[in-house]
């Protein structure tokens, strides 16, 4: 089954149009790097290969309980989302550029944007980014614009995936990034204290963090703001429904993975970040925002206000390279938060709390199970210490059924023992049972 559409005659064509062979269009290439053989198999029809997907497809466990979190969750989504973010004027929209024939598409993002505001207490937040890594490389970005700083202060309860793809991006640029090691599951202040000065351009925190202990950090904001730096929050959107906000808590970047807000788990993706800020601080802000005015004959109507982006009048002064905003998958986000609503989404938290709650309690009531970290809070996650290796352990409960949590020694040192549980509203009581009696059984 060929996917070029061009016919050999029609490469012949073209290839005389401009005077060239094939080997004549690939000559600047330097032999060694011409590939002669690309080792694929042979073409397949649409019926083989529907076939072959199918069988490729029926080996990913599908019928799990899925007990795992560490930034992406198993929450239960509406029937109505898919509904209407299957309608085909919104399934097919893509960016913007003519206001004129794009109002819906503006508004619905303009909604999105006044929802994200709302949801962390923040006076202006962006289009979406494209998950909530690259949100949090992304705000450390404009932290370091915005206050012509060095340097970057991230406690390592901040998730690993988020450090590591962060890692990544800086390997290459002059930044001073310094990692702090969490003081018993939460975010190591001293440390943090320690190392502040005049050329820190801002700290990096999360809450609930990866270990899902809650924190309030209106104290580091305090430090933060008098040493001229600011403070990056990454956040858990539902979580938010119940706990004090990144707003009220004095931050002055908030970021997070929107995931949780109504898009399926999906095996990785596609995912949205979300970022909010301050008002003074807009014009730093990567990415496209989208701004509500009245046109000459005083009708309400939707623009692009500012875009950040380098392929348009900022240039070399862009922002960011991000190119594009999540537009599908922040109309989900809207979609979904609206069918909640704003009761909708606190029993929502509150359930997953109460659950994880009630999980923690069976879990360590298992022989030899206990508690991994003596935080006061944590919302729908927690660490559970086991008497035998967490990951040898999660594959034994894969065969029982179970996505029994996330092994932290992948990440962690010292932690070889140590599995993140997480506990969403979808879980039911009989379901918590079961796992903590398949964990009696395997240990």
């Amino acid at each position: 089954m060929s996917f070029i559409a061009n016919t050999p005659e029609q490469q012949k064509q073209m290839l005389s149009e401009i005077g060239l062979s094939m080997d004549g269009l690939f000559a600047d290439v330097p032999k060694e790097f011409l590939q002669k053989d690309f080792n694929l198999p042979s073409a397949m029809s649409e019926f083989d290969v529907r076939n072959r997907l199918a069988e490729l497809a029926g080996k990913n466990h599908i019928d799990l309980t899925c007990f795992l979190g560490g930034g992406f969750y198993d929450h239960f989504i509406p029937a109505a989302v898919y509904a209407i973010i299957g309608r085909s004027e919104f399934y097919t929209a893509y960016t913007p550029y003519q206001p004129e024939l794009s109002q819906g598409t503006l508004q619905a993002i303009f909604e999105y944007q006044s929802m994200i505001c709302r949801l962390t207490d923040m006076e202006a937040s962006n289009a979406s980014l494209y998950d909530g890594g690259t949100a949090l490389y992304e705000a450390m970005m404009m932290a370091l614009r915005i206050t012509n700083r060095n340097k970057i202060l991230i406690d390592d309860s901040v998730n690993p995936i988020y450090r590591v793809m962060i890692h990544s991006y800086t390997k290459n640029l002059s930044i001073d990034l310094e990692e702090t090691k969490n003081d018993q599951g939460l975010a190591n202040r001293k440390a943090l204290l320690e190392k502040l000065d005049e050329n820190t351009a801002a700290i990096i925190v999360q809450n609930p963090n990866f270990f899902g202990c809650v924190d309030d950090f209106a104290d580091l904001a305090d430090a933060a703001h008098k040493k001229g730096a600011l403070l990056i929050v990454s956040c858990y959107p539902i979580s938010l429904g119940i706990l004090k906000t990144p707003g009220a808590m004095g931050a002055d970047i908030v970021t997070g993975e929107g995931q949780s807000l109504g898009l399926a788990m999906s095996f990785g993706g596609p995912y949205l970040g979300f970022m909010a800020t301050k008002k003074e601080y807009v014009r730093k802000m990567p990415g496209r925002i989208v701004g509500r005015t009245k046109d000459n004959q005083g009708r309400t109507g939707f623009v692009l206000t500012l875009q950040a982006r380098e392929q348009h009048i900022r240039r070399d002064k862009a922002t960011s390279n991000i190119c594009s905003n999540e537009a599908l998958c922040a109309l989900t986000a809207l979609v979904y938060s609206s069918l909640l609503g704003k009761e909708g989404l606190k029993q929502t938290a509150q359930l997953c709390a109460d659950k994880a709650s009630y999980a923690l309690q069976r879990l360590t009531a298992v022989k030899n199970v206990r508690t991994r970290f003596q935080a006061k809070w944590f919302f729908n996650e927690f660490v559970v210490e086991l008497p035998a290796n967490a990951a040898e352990v999660a594959g034994k409960l894969i065969e029982k059924g179970f996505a029994a949590g996330f092994p932290l020694s992948r990440y962690y040192e010292g932690m070889e023992n140590s599995l993140l549980i997480a506990v969403t509203e979808k879980r039911t009581k009989q379901q918590i049972g079961m796992l903590a009696e398949a964990l009696e059984a395997v240990l």
